[in-house]
């Protein structure tokens, strides 16, 4: 099996990650692209936080791929119907993976969405949740949900590329019915074969019991649902990841800023229901056109949270970027914080002190990370 003797009719996309020290980028991907009746190659070439992209036409990428995959450890390869993987071990050793499934994805830019879980995949957990039937076909009513949890646990496979440990330790906040928690541990431990451990917060009793039953009932042994208040939750030990999705308004905060005071590694952060500046924020400047109407107001606001929860990550040692999460249409919550930490904290920016100042008002995180290291 070839790795790189691509079929372009079934080629979805391929990523070359893991670079090795004579490489000039971080990592590249490759997608099929038909325009104007032109069957090319896109690649998106990463280099720091910058982006390159060039084209390549099909008689020219065969030659030019054998030259590019050379500079990259890791390889994968998403086609319709299978995913291929090869991985080079430190020693040099090459390793190749292959897993099989059904799909139906097409070459253009407006393609059906290929999703890393597919439909049909034995998740139990997902049966009792009410996603899957009991043959696991999706239920229409929760595809929406499964594209979020989807879209989620692609998301993390990407930064997972450089994660050299065999075991991981995982937070969830805000966990609600998790789904997300019991598809991310079924994907990191069946298929990506890492040890996991998943500890789920949620602040409903009854949510908790029914979520440790499923685990149990499955023998999910490395997921444990806990009754707390993030809030309330102070020190964790040894956590690689922590991960909110719609933890609502302040809660994302409190989950944040977990993750600053625990050195926590990776943040995936979606939030929901920003109301906390919205219902505070008092504009005195040329900028108060942005809170005349409500629906502007609550939009401005949101993106104002964001912004700030961004700052305050950067601030305390992070690199953040914010994602598209899912498409609008699909949900209007739909951005993502993703954080990585990279360095010692201890800067507050002045530039953020100002803005809040500015809006008449403080916010949660920006808050409680400054009571924390700087005394208030």
């Amino acid at each position: 099996m070839d790795i790189l003797n691509i079929n372009f009719d079934k080629f979805v996309k391929m990523v070359l990650s893991k670079p090795k020290p004579n490489s000039e980028y971080n990592k590249i991907e490759i997608k099929p692209v038909i325009t104007k009746n032109n069957r090319l190659y896109q690649l998106s070439c990463f280099k720091g936080d910058k982006v390159y992209h060039k084209n390549l036409d099909v008689a020219r990428f065969d030659g030019s791929i054998a030259v590019i995959s050379a500079y990259f450890k890791n390889i994968d390869v998403f086609y319709t119907d299978k995913h291929i993987f090869s991985k080079e071990s430190k020693k040099g050793k090459v390793s190749l993976k292959s897993t099989v499934f059904d799909g139906v994805q097409k070459t253009s830019h407006n393609r059906t969405k290929n999703y890393i879980l597919k439909e049909g995949l034995e998740v139990k957990p997902l049966v009792d949740l009410g996603v899957f039937t009991r043959d696991y076909k999706l239920v229409k009513s929760k595809s929406d949900k499964y594209r979020q949890i989807n879209r989620f646990v692609e998301i993390i496979q990407d930064e997972l590329k450089t994660f050299d440990k065999k075991e991981i330790t995982i937070l969830d906040f805000g966990c609600g019915k998790s789904y997300l928690t019991f598809i991310l541990y079924y994907y990191l431990t069946e298929i990506l074969e890492i040890h996991a451990k998943i500890i789920g917060y949620d602040l409903k009793e009854d949510v908790v019991k029914n979520c440790n039953d499923i685990a149990e009932k499955y023998g999910y042994s490395g997921i444990k649902f806990v009754v707390g208040d993030v809030s309330k939750i102070d020190k964790v030990d040894d956590v690689d990841m922590l991960i909110t999705l719609h933890a609502c308004d302040t809660a994302t905060d409190y989950a944040l800023h977990s993750a600053i005071k625990n050195n926590i590694k990776y943040v995936f952060s979606v939030p929901c229901c920003q109301h906390e500046i919205n219902e505070n924020i008092s504009i005195f400047s040329e900028y108060k056109l942005l809170t005349n109407h409500g629906l502007i107001k609550e939009r401005f606001s949101a993106l104002l949270t964001d912004s700030i929860r961004c700052e305050v990550l950067r601030c305390a040692g992070y690199d953040v970027d914010v994602l598209e999460f899912v498409d609008f249409s699909h949900s209007p919550k739909n951005l993502m914080i993703r954080a990585k930490k990279v360095k010692v904290a201890g800067e507050l920016c002045t530039d953020l002190e100002k803005l809040i100042k500015e809006i008449g008002t403080s916010q949660e995180l920006y808050k409680l990370y400054k009571e924390e290291n700087f005394n208030g």
